[in-house]
């Protein structure tokens, strides 16, 4: 296998308002649009993002399981500056830019649907 090209599937309920989030704070473009789906991207290395309106008849998980919830992450370079310009913009920040033990920044926003999106920034261990 040979994988082209990613893409993270995102069913929400406004479509509209995750595309403007991702468009105004993250630098995505919109490549396709349709009625309850758009797909937008960007020119580097990030998935390209599709958002589709919540299907009402989508049948519920099987008996005992839960609905997955899960976090849309970018590893990024300049986080800081990155952490500045979306304070000053106003976007919506639920975990303010820290640093883990294990060596990474990561700054989290959450859009008007609730997406989680993580922006992680790697640094090299201590001597390297």
């Amino acid at each position: 296998m040979n994988v082209i090209a990613a893409a993270v599937s995102l069913h929400i309920d406004d479509v509209a308002a995750s595309s403007n989030f991702f468009i105004s704070h993250l630098g995505f473009r919109e490549v396709l649009a349709a009625e309850g789906l758009v797909c937008l991207s960007r020119d580097d290395a990030a998935p390209d993002i599709v958002l589709q309106q919540r299907d009402a008849v989508r049948p519920a998980p099987p008996a005992g399981r839960r609905s997955v919830s899960a976090a849309v992450c970018f590893t990024v370079t300049g986080i800081a500056d990155e952490h500045e310009r979306l304070r000053r913009e106003g976007a919506p920040i639920t975990a303010p830019l820290r640093l883990e033990p294990w060596g990474e920044w990561v700054l989290q926003l959450t859009d008007p649907n609730g997406v989680v999106v993580q922006l992680i920034e790697w640094t090299p261990p201590a001597g390297a």
